[in-house]
């Protein structure tokens, strides 16, 4: 895209400078040739035809004068051939010329140009519809449906059906919902088709040791919510690496209708209605995954302004849980690797009595030896407790380590709710 785009900027040039003739003089063609084929952006590159211009440019001239003299060059233009030399921009490249200055946005907001992009990119595929060209595709439309519109009107059309088509593809994609998530199963899959980058700026010198979660020889990690693991190195207290664990819950939504410096905001929730006077205490569905998952139904009780919803029971020996699988957090630089034991990464999704995503989040998490000794201390092996905390909840888990079965067993798991959230979610007033 950017190497056609100097090309057509190069071919006006060379024919301009034709029609002039030598009367400027040829040191001032060639440096502004050069100012063409040496101007550098976003998204531009040298494309093969500058080779024959740069060979001709004068040495000792910085890009600023270069860049300068293109500009002065292009300002200059009538408005007539700028609007010819942008009739062969495509969308992406007339929306970023438009942010150069005033008058090429007013010029990129040309109705002819934006109406023969959006038939081209709209337009009823039939195959007895041919077209050579987008001027023919423009000259086929009304001439008043162009020249009575305000300006911008047809680049307004393009970009608001090109979201709906992308929410449409989206919705297409994102129906099938796993039952036991209650997320849809082809994320990753609509995640190809936009992707915009979800990580926001951080400040990085609040890291001490009582923010870490986790070490090996090598390296010591932190944790930035949400979803951000940051690993420095012990001895030269630098960034190792930078991990990023999101949820898959709005993810797409996320990436696709929002970024860093725009995030994506919900709409707003409508309460759900219901007679029971315990709505929003029961019906709670789980899915855990710490390098196992597992599915349960929850009923939960009013406990110190938190909803206390146990999953797995100390004293029940029938819901005890084997934690299958290695246990660790896996990381790799260039030149090292490691695994850090006492460390996992945690994925709860919590359905309501709906199947609806009713709080979600994915974190890193440190296996610790519990303060105080617990009851469940009679088993044979050490114990160790993993706890989440935020504004909406908390999660607590208790896992032995039986050496005989070289395996962690989950004894207890228990989570809490905010109230807060509760009464927002359902309309109650608990």
């Amino acid at each position: 895209m950017a190497t056609g785009r100097g090309r057509i900027l190069q071919q006006h040039w060379l024919g301009l400078q034709t029609l002039r003739g030598p009367s400027r003089g040829g040191g001032a063609a060639r440096g502004r040739a050069r100012a063409f084929g040496c101007r550098k952006g976003p998204g531009v590159k040298l494309s093969a035809g500058s080779a024959a211009l740069r060979c001709h440019a004068g040495g000792g001239q910085h890009w600023e004068s270069s860049f300068s003299c293109c500009s002065g060059f292009l300002d200059g233009m009538p408005s007539e051939i700028l609007l010819k030399i942008f009739s062969y921009l495509d969308a992406v490249s007339l929306l970023c010329t438009g942010c150069v200055s005033r008058r090429f946005y007013h010029l990129a907001n040309d109705n002819f140009i934006w109406i023969g992009i959006y038939s081209t990119a709209f337009s009823p595929a039939r195959s007895n519809w041919k077209f050579n060209s987008v001027e023919k595709i423009a000259m086929s439309m009304s001439f008043l449906s162009v020249q009575d519109k305000e300006a911008g009107y047809w680049k307004k059309e393009y970009i608001t059906k090109q979201i709906a088509s992308v929410k449409a593809a989206l919705a297409d994609i994102l129906k099938p919902v796993n039952p036991y998530t209650g997320l849809p199963v082809k994320t990753k899959e609509a995640l190809r088709l936009r992707w915009h980058s979800l990580i926001a700026k951080y400040n990085l010198s609040h890291l001490t040791i009582s923010t870490m979660i986790g070490c090996d020889r090598l390296i010591r990690i932190f944790c930035l919510h949400p979803g951000l693991l940051v690993g420095v190195w012990k001895k030269e207290e630098e960034l190792a690496f930078v991990m990023a664990n999101l949820h898959f819950h709005h993810l797409v939504e996320r990436s696709t209708l929002g970024s860093a410096t725009i995030p994506y905001e919900l709409p707003p929730h409508s309460p759900f209605l219901d007679d029971s006077p315990e709505y929003g205490l029961h019906g709670y569905q789980l899915h855990v995954d710490l390098h196992s998952g597992g599915v349960f139904y929850l009923c939960g009780n009013i406990e110190n302004g938190h909803v206390k919803l146990i999953v797995i029971h100390l004293k029940n020996n029938r819901e005890h849980l084997p934690l299958i699988g290695k246990v660790g957090l896996s990381w790799k630089t260039d030149i090292f690797d490691g695994c850090i034991k006492s460390c996992s990464m945690m994925d709860v999704t919590l359905l309501d009595e709906h199947g609806k995503p009713f709080w979600c989040f994915s974190s890193p998490v440190c296996l610790r030896s519990p303060a105080t000794p617990s009851d469940s201390s009679s088993f044979l092996g050490q114990t160790y407790n993993v706890d989440y905390v935020d504004a909406e909840g908390r999660v607590h888990v208790e896992l032995v380590w039986i050496r005989e079965t070289e395996e962690y067993l989950i004894v207890n798991l228990v989570l809490y709710l905010s109230i807060a959230k509760i009464n927002h979610w359902f309309g109650t007033e608990y």
